[in-house]
């Protein structure tokens, strides 16, 4: 029996080797029967573009060319193949080449003049080279603390920036100072356009609840800054440059929760880039909150429309940004002589009853409806000049509710 299983062993052993043998020479024959497709791909100055992407369209086989723009490519057989060349910031070349033998084909790319949304904020944002005090906030940075507090919380650590919060939690009314100096001496962009309200000069950040999950990112620059947009810059500015519609479709379902019954709802949903020119990104956000100071509960919704069309030249963009909210009214703060027994004391609605007992009024609010209507174009209409124009229409509409004792 020994003997026997030896035999078989070197028998599986040749079978193995012979059929090993057999793969090698197969696969000779097809790298001898392939044909080679070689080049060089460079920029419309001759210069060499390492990195570039050459691929055979609809199918896997592609590569990258070398760092002397060199690429080599192999098809199984000859024929009439379309190959893709691709470089960031130069234009896509699709060239069909009929294949009998093997070829050299070397490219020419030239820059790509495509618009982008970083475009529409150059003029009130600050570069490296600004003799300004500056900060930049990324978007990945935002959404990682956005839990549903205002832009003044979620820009609470940048330098020289103090947010206060009427309610306690960051979400209701909210401020900032920066370097000191109020509201209304801060100017705040978005998209190039301004939020200042034209009668306050202030930004109410709770007439735009969320307005972060819109946020690409944002500029904080301290003092005198580059905005043009009046004297509101003239202690320090916030420019916001709001998100691009993403390229491939998608939806999104972001809920939060925390301290005192605060909840955060987001809906978000993108068509994509459709013919490589439109797209469109909308969301949806709930926000509720009872707050850390008595009666102080928020209830703020906001909705917001997002489209972009653009060409090789031009960009088209326009935001539909709505905001609704009902806060409770704590506008006096809480009195000194409360902080040590009562820290979340709330002395708006107070009233005596017939009795002679202290009551709260409890619907003691704040209800306001705001909505903006942006548009903004983009022209490259030269290679060194770009024209801009934005249309911007602002409606508001609100009351507050007070209890005023002995009145009816």
């Amino acid at each position: 029996m020994d003997g026997v299983n030896y035999l078989l062993t070197i028998m599986k052993k040749n079978i193995i080797l012979s059929m090993l043998l057999v793969l090698s020479a197969v696969d000779l024959l097809a790298q001898n029967s392939a044909v080679e497709i070689r080049g060089i791909v460079a920029d419309e100055k001759g210069i060499a573009l390492p990195g570039a992407g050459v691929s055979v369209l609809n199918t896997l086989l592609g590569t990258y060319t070398g760092s002397d723009g060199s690429y080599l490519l192999r098809v199984k057989e000859p024929g009439t193949y379309r190959l893709v060349f691709s470089f960031l910031g130069y234009e896509k070349i699709t060239k069909e080449v009929n294949v009998t033998s093997s070829v050299t084909i070397d490219i020419s790319m030239t820059p790509a003049l495509l618009m982008a949304d970083e475009v529409i904020v150059n003029a009130t944002r600050a570069g490296s080279k600004t003799p300004v005090a500056w900060s930049d906030v990324s978007g990945d940075a935002l959404r990682k603390q956005n839990n549903g507090q205002d832009i003044p919380f979620l820009l609470g650590l940048t330098p020289s920036l103090v947010e206060t919060s009427e309610a306690g939690t960051g979400i209701g009314y909210t401020n900032l100072r920066i370097r000191g100096t109020d509201a209304n001496r801060i100017n705040v962009t978005i998209d190039g356009i301004p939020l200042n309200d034209a009668e306050s000069q202030q930004v109410f950040w709770v007439d735009l609840p969320d307005l972060a999950s819109s946020v690409e990112n944002m500029q904080v620059q301290r003092g005198v800054g580059t905005s043009s947009n009046g004297a509101g810059a003239f202690g320090a500015s916030v420019n916001i440059l709001t998100k691009s519609p993403e390229n491939i479709p998608f939806a999104e379902v972001n809920s939060t929760a925390g301290s005192y019954n605060t909840f955060k709802n987001t809906i978000m949903a993108g068509t994509g880039l459709i013919s490589g020119k439109f797209a469109l990104t909308m969301r949806y956000s709930d926000i509720r909150s009872d707050g850390y100071i008595k009666r102080t509960g928020s209830n703020n919704r906001s909705e917001s429309i997002s489209g972009i069309y653009k060409t090789e030249h031009s960009l088209l963009k326009a935001n539909v940004i709505i905001g609704e909210e009902h806060t409770g009214i704590s506008w006096w703060g809480v009195p000194s002589d409360s902080l040590v027994t009562d820290r979340r004391f709330n002395p708006a609605g107070m009233y005596t009853d017939q009795s002679g007992n202290i009551q709260f009024y409890n619907n003691e609010s704040d209800n306001y409806w705001q909505n903006h209507y942006q548009l903004i174009y983009s022209l490259n209409f030269l290679k060194y000049f770009n024209l801009h124009a934005a249309f911007h229409y602002t409606t508001g509409k609100g009351y507050y509710e007070e209890y005023c004792e002995d009145q009816r």
